[in-house]
């Protein structure tokens, strides 16, 4: 199934992604940064669906899809990534990144961003593993609905 392959190549892209952060120093020494480049993911998740829905279209009678094949095709993509997000992030949190979650801490604190407790309960890996996967499927599903529509071909 195309779903479960390009579901596994997003997982795969946040992990070079999270690498990428970290030898940048957005996990220490450049964290004050973190908020903001972090954002840049939605380029490459883009990308990863505009090729994902390419690859459906494709491998469909005629090279047809409809819009309400595309964004199926996306949803269920979605679900994937959502499904792997908690394995992603206890991978990331554990062995590429340890340090993330006390230096998170540790700037929200000083930087006067939040109190020490609210700190502790936001930068752990229960929290984050829940908002990768409710993102996962949300943004999944904007980003679904938006490609489809410039990929559909009757």
């Amino acid at each position: 199934m195309k779903e479960i392959k390009w579901g596994l190549v997003f997982a795969v892209a946040i992990i070079i992604w999270m690498l990428i952060e970290r030898a940048s120093g957005l996990h220490s020494d450049n964290i004050e940064y973190h908020a903001i480049v972090t954002n840049l993911f939605a380029v490459v998740a883009i990308v990863i669906y505009i090729l994902a829905l390419r690859d459906k279209r494709s491998s469909l009678p005629d090279g047809k899809m409809s819009w309400r094949q595309g964004f199926v095709s996306g949803l269920k993509i979605s679900v994937v990534v959502a499904v792997l997000s908690p394995l992603v992030q206890l991978l990331v949190h554990s062995v590429i990144s340890p340090e993330f979650f006390p230096n998170m801490r540790e700037y929200a604190v000083t930087s006067g961003m939040m109190s020490e407790t609210r700190a502790n309960q936001y930068f752990s890996l229960l929290t984050y593993s829940f908002q990768s996967a409710v993102w996962a499927l949300g943004m999944g599903v904007i980003t679904s609905a938006v490609v489809a529509v410039f990929l559909k071909r009757q």
